[in-house]
This record gives C-alpha cells, structure tokens and sequence, in this order.
C-alpha cells in the first residue's frame, strides 16, 4: 500500500499533528466547503468542521486514507475549525469527513463532503432538444457532448432548488460523446438554469470545465402574443438583408425571437417604444440558406425574464435555392437571370482549351515524328548548333 494522503505529503493543505481515530457518540459536526465543493485547478478551498459549543480540537479524514488527514483546534472561542488547501490539485480531490473531541469523548463523523477539481479541458457543449423554450408543463431533452472522448457526464441544475445527476456517454458516429437528460415538467415557479460537466469514470472527481450556462424559458406564462412580420418579404435571395420586427399592444420589455428546431438561445433585444406600441427589430444579414425556417417571437418582461408571453403565430422564411414552390418561383422573377450569359462563356471558354490542346498534340507530334525518321538529321536544313565540350545534343552525334 502506497504513503497516506496526509497533509505533510500535499503542501497545499494545512498540517496538524495525528493522533488514532476514535470512534464517538456525541452528535455529528456539519461540514461544507467555501468558495464551494467544486474548485478549478490551482485555485484555494478552505474546509470547515463545525460542532457543537465546547469542541476542543477537530480532525479532518480523507477517504481512502488510514489514518486522520489533519488536526485542527478552533484559533480562539468558538465551535468550528478550518483546514485550508492553498493550491487545489487532482490529489485533493476526494471524500472528506470531520469530526471533533471534547473533554468527554470523540464525536460521530460528519456526512461526507465531495470536493471535485475541474481541470482546464475544452468544455463540453450544453443545448436543448428541441428548443429552450418550452411551454409551462412540457417536457425537453438537454444534450451534454464532448469531442475529448470523456464517458461520462454531469447535468447540475442551479438555484434555490440545486440538483445533479450523471449518465453515461453514447459515442455517436461523428465521434462525439453525448448524453442527454430529460427534464420536466417545466414549471414556472423557478427558474430553469443548467451546466454540464464531462468525466472519465475512472476519476469521477477530476472534471472539466463547466459548460456554458443554458437557462430554459417557460412560454405561455404572459397573455399577450405578439406579432411577427418580415421586410422585404417572406422570400429572399442569398446575400440580403432581412428584418423581422417583433410588436406587441401591451408593455414589453424584451423581445425574443426563435427558430423551430433550433437548440441554441433565443436571440434578445430590449423592445422600443413606437406610437405607443412596443417593437423590436431582429436584423439577420447576410442572409444565407442556414437562416431558412420556421420563426416565433416571444415578449417577457424584466422583473421575470425567464416567463415568456405566447407564441407569435409562426412565419416561414425562404431563401432562394430552397423552395420549390410558387415563392420561389416569384423570387426569380425579382432577381436577374445570369444563366444563358454564364452557359455562353463556359461554352467560349470550353472551345479555347480544345483548340490549344489540338495545337500542343500536333506539336508535340510533329516533332516527334522528324526524331523517329531514319536519317531525319541529313535532312535537317538548319545547321547544328555549337556544343560544349564533353556534352551530347539530341538525336546527332558528339561534336568533332
């Protein structure tokens, strides 16, 4: 068995002196960590052990370790002690416990505390399937996916309500490693704020960085229902600017604008007081055939964000190259018609490479053809050109 995890063998943490553990019957500390239980690599965490009045020293365990990972006595009158890590590292990482003496006995050992270090890796990707936006009591599927190959992944949800959960990762053929997680019902009482995390299962305390946070939006919540309209037109070509202006009658203070299918974040813009009505203007340019689809746009106001209005009723844009229906065909008739020019010069410039390479090949053969003839050099009428000495030309003999 290898050396003990002990304070003395890890500079980073505070040492004490160690004694046996003894088992206890007083009632068990409380324990926690500040900033948190989850710290990224190289930053400080400071352990806290608290009991009750009269507790006169504390012990720190680590799991795995056999004997008392530290020693602590409160630094004046008090009930709780501090075990500090000044350099977080992978070997911190573990399953802690404290508990303390008093002139009577030993206490019970604390419920355990996780302390996991997140290490500088790419972080994963979080998205929700099918949209972030769902309607207050429905159900959506977030994604957690790594392209580092890690197995297995962590879904936290943060806020008053805090909770985790772990799945394994499915390898899909693109070679990314993604789990997803249900959730719901989606309500309204709270709001909806998720990260993931990815691991190997074989260091299930040694994380990445935490992905970017995803906040899911509860639609339906809001009476109103906004409009949704779109200039120049529902159908546009490549390369255009569009604008889809988003209006409501009653106070707004945000407006978001979503495309079905789409996992990513609803894009925001603060709404715009015109004549008394409230607007905003999503300005998608230049326009390119990713931005065809199916687009809602939402109002919410500041004091509850995350509740959304109603659905605007959904406008469909087309982008040209796309359609294969009468907008399509309308759009043609606005865009100018390049296809017999463009078939003319292909043709033109077709012609002019068949024409140098019958040239080159009769060249080429030409020439050829005077080297193979039996006595061709007698027959040449130019004269031979002067060679160094010791060199060869082609097709005569050395130079006297």
């Amino acid at each position: 068995e290898g050396t003990p995890l002990t304070g003395r063998s890890l500079p980073g943490l505070s040492v004490g002196l160690r004694t046996q553990v003894q088992a206890g019957t007083l009632p068990k500390p409380t324990i926690w960590a500040e900033p948190g239980s989850v710290i990224s690599w190289g930053s400080p965490v400071t352990i806290w052990c608290q009991g009750p009045p009269g507790a006169q020293e504390f012990h720190l365990d680590k799991e795995g370790n056999r004997v008392f990972w530290d020693r602590e006595k409160p630094p004046g009158p008090g009930d709780k002690a501090r075990f500090s890590i000044h350099y977080m590292g992978q070997d911190h990482a573990g399953s802690y416990r404290c508990y303390y003496g008093t002139r009577t006995g030993w206490s019970e050992r604390s419920d355990p505390l996780e302390l996991v270090v997140t290490r500088p890796y790419v972080k994963p990707s979080l998205s929700a399937l099918p949209s972030p936006v769902v309607m207050s009591g429905g159900n959506v599927t977030l994604q957690c996916g790594s392209r580092r190959g890690f197995n297995r992944f962590l879904l936290t949800k943060e806020g008053e309500d805090e909770s985790s959960r772990a799945l394994d990762g499915q390898r899909m053929l693109d070679g990314q490693t993604q789990a997803l997680f249900p959730v719901g019902p989606v309500t309204p009482g709270h709001r909806w704020t998720f990260r993931c995390y990815s691991f190997y299962r074989q260091s299930p305390r040694v994380w990445s960085a935490p992905s970017d946070p995803l906040e899911l939006l509860v639609s339906g919540r809001l009476r109103d229902r906004p409009s949704l309209s779109v200039r120049p037109g529902p159908s546009v070509a490549p390369g255009e600017t569009v604008t889809l202006l988003c209006q409501s009658g009653d106070r707004t203070d945000t407006f978001l604008l979503s495309k079905e299918g789409a996992s990513h974040r609803p894009l925001r813009l603060r709404s715009q007081d015109q004549d008394g009505r409230y607007q905003a203007e999503f300005s998608l340019s230049p326009v390119t055939s990713a931005h065809g689809g199916t687009y809602r746009c939402y109002g919410s106001l500041s004091t509850d964000p995350y509740l959304l209005s109603q659905p605007s009723e959904p406008l469909a844009l087309v982008v040209a190259g796309e359609a294969h229906n009468g907008a399509g065909a309308d759009l043609c008739a606005l865009t100018p018609d390049y296809t017999v020019q463009n078939l003319t010069r292909m043709g033109l410039a077709a012609s002019v490479l068949l024409l140098l390479g019958i040239l080159l090949c009769q060249a080429w053969h030409d020439h050829g053809g005077a080297e193979m003839q039996p006595g061709a050099e007698h027959r040449d009428p130019a004269p031979p050109r002067a060679q160094e000495p010791g060199t060869r030309a082609s097709g005569v003999g050395a130079s006297g």
